[in-house]
């Protein structure tokens, strides 16, 4: 099932991640995107339940009224990101497939006799 994600910034000044509901017209399991300082003096984003600390899981709903922005470009990272909290699966990139050539040893699968393989 294919999820519209959303970024958004709320009344309250929160950038929240969820998943858009059409049909209820609200923004559900969500997620909050906080900026921290580095000590190389940059920032580095955090993604964290809207209820942390108290709620860990990705919960919550917020209607459409109190939705102030909608950014347009969610970065692909950043949604995998969430997508991989939200559902506790781990989402590979093309990037991390193409190595699974490597899987197959030195060889790299030309083993013909599979009875070499096992000591005698």
């Amino acid at each position: 099932m294919a999820y519209d994600i959303r970024l958004v910034k709320i009344v309250t000044g929160d950038m929240v991640l969820g998943k858009w509901d059409e049909k209820e017209n609200k923004l559900t399991d969500l997620a909050t995107l906080q900026m921290v300082p580095t000590q190389q003096g940059g920032v580095q984003m955090m993604l964290l339940p809207f209820g942390y600390p108290i709620d860990n899981d990705l919960t919550g709903e917020i209607e459409a009224k109190h939705i102030i922005y909608t950014y347009k470009n969610l970065p692909e990272d950043l949604k995998n990101k969430y997508l991989e909290a939200s559902s506790n699966l781990t989402i590979s990139s093309a990037s991390d497939l193409k190595n699974l050539g490597n899987l197959t040893g030195k060889d790299g699968g030309k083993i013909t006799d599979i009875g070499s393989m096992f000591k005698k």
